[in-house]
C-alpha cells in the first residue's frame, strides 16, 4: 500500500490541518495519511484525525523506541554534538519520521508539516519502482545545512561529486519500507564511531542523519530536480518571489508545483495569522485556502497594509542587543 507521511504535534496543528487539505484535493480523499507524533502534545491532532477515516496517528511504541536509541547511539560518537548539548539532544523527535521505515506504507511520500501538495505523485511514486529513495529538491546547491563544509572531510567519507548531486532536504522524500535494517543501521553508528562523525552537521539532526544513511549505505536514489525534463522542473520554496498564484495553484513558469515549502516560517506565525493577524506571508493565501478548506466561515479577513511576519530590530533593540554583548563579554 502506498501512502503519505507527516511529523507533528499540537504545536503544528495548523500547518497539518493545510496540509491534510491539501493532500485531500490534490491527490485524493481516500489517500491513507500517516501523523508521527513529534512528543507527546498530540491532543488536538487526535481529535481532528478522528473525523478523517484515511488519516492515522503513528502509535507503535516499540518503532518509536528503536529509532529514538539508534538517533542517541549516532549522536554519542559526535564529539562536536556532545560539546554543544552535553545533556540533551538537539530538537529531539524531529527524527521520529523516521518511523515511516517501519510503518503502515510499503512505499511512502514524507512531507513535512510545514509543506502543501499542489499536484499528484504519480512521478514520485513512479520512481521508486527504479530506486529506493526519491526526492525533489535543490539541496544540493547549499551543503551547509546538510554536512560539515570541510571538503577534506567529505571527500574522505563521500569521494568524488557525490555531496554536490545527492545530498537532499528532509523536508520531501518518497522511500519504501524497511529501507534500513537493524544490521544497517548498527553498521552506520561503527562507521560514525570510526570517524566519520565529523561529516554530520549537528544543528539540522535529522536531515543531516538521514542524508548519512541514504548515502553511506549506498542506497539507489534520484532527485527529480535531476531526472525531469528541465522545462518541467520546478522550485518549491516560498523563499522564492518568482512563482505565480493561480487561483488555489502555485507554478513556476506556467508549470505547477509539487509541493510549496513554507520553510525557515515558525509556526507560531502561521498560527497568529490563522487568529486573524495581518502578517506578510509569502503565498500566505494559498496556504489559508487549504487551512480553512472545510471551514470557509472561519478564515480571517484583513484590511490595511500587512506587517512583516519578522520584523527588523528597531533602534532601541539594536542598542540593547549591543550593551548585552559588551556586558557578557
Amino acid at each position: 500500500m502506498d501512502g503519505i507521511c507527516t511529523l507533528g504535534n499540537d504545536v503544528v496543528f495548523d500547518q497539518i490541518v493545510a496540509l491534510l487539505n491539501s493532500i485531500e484535493v490534490n491527490q485524493g480523499k481516500d489517500t491513507p495519511v500517516c501523523i508521527y507524533p513529534y512528543d507527546d502534545r498530540t491532543e488536538r491532532l487526535a481529535e481532528e484525525i478522528s473525523r478523517r477515516p484515511s488519516v492515522t496517528l503513528y502509535d507503535d511504541q516499540a518503532s518509536i523506541e528503536r529509532w529514538d536509541n539508534f538517533v542517541k547511539s549516532a549522536w554519542k560518537t559526535c564529539t562536536a554534538a556532545q560539546k554543544l548539548w552535553p545533556n540533551s539532544y538537539h530538537r529531539f523527535g524531529t527524527h521520529r519520521r523516521y518511523g515511516a521505515f517501519d510503518g503502515p506504507f510499503d512505499r511512502f511520500v514524507y512531507m513535512d508539516a510545514d509543506t502543501l501538495l499542489l499536484k499528484p505523485l504519480d512521478r514520485v511514486f513512479q520512481q521508486l519502482e527504479s530506486d529506493d529513495f526519491v526526492v525533489f529538491d535543490f539541496q544540493h546547491k547549499d551543503i551547509s545545512h546538510v554536512y560539515t563544509t570541510d571538503r577534506e572531510i567529505l571527500q574522505r567519507v563521500f569521494p568524488g561529486d557525490r555531496v554536490d548531486r545527492e545530498i537532499f532536504c528532509s523536508g520531501f522524500y518518497g522511500a519504501k519500507r524497511d529501507l534500513f535494517s537493524p544490521e544497517e543501521q548498527q553498521q552506520a553508528i561503527e562507521l560514525l564511531k570510526s570517524g566519520e562523525e565529523d561529516v554530520l552537521y549537528p544543528f539540522a539532526p535529522d536531515q543531516t542523519l538521514l542524508n548519512y544513511l541514504v548515502m553511506r549505505l549506498e542506497k539507489p536514489s534520484s532527485n527529480l530536480a535531476f531526472e525531469l525534463p528541465k522545462e518541467q522542473v520546478t522550485g518549491n520554496c516560498v523563499t522564492s518571489p518568482n512563482f505565480q498564484e493561480n487561483g488555489h495553484q502555485v507554478t513556476d513558469k506556467g508549470v505547477s508545483l509539487t509541493y510549496l515549502h513554507y520553510i525557515g516560517i515558525p509556526s507560531s506565525v502561521m498560527a497568529r495569522l490563522c487568529q486573524g493577524e495581518n502578517l506578510d506571508v509569502p503565498y500566505r493565501d494559498v496556504f489559508l485556502h487549504y487551512r480553512f478548506l472545510h471551514d470557509p466561515e472561519l478564515r480571517p479577513t484583513f484590511a490595511g497594509t500587512p506587517k512583516p511576519y519578522n520584523p527588523a530590530p528597531t533602534l532601541l533593540q539594536r542598542a540593547k542587543r549591543k550593551l548585552k554583548r559588551i556586558m557578557n563579554r
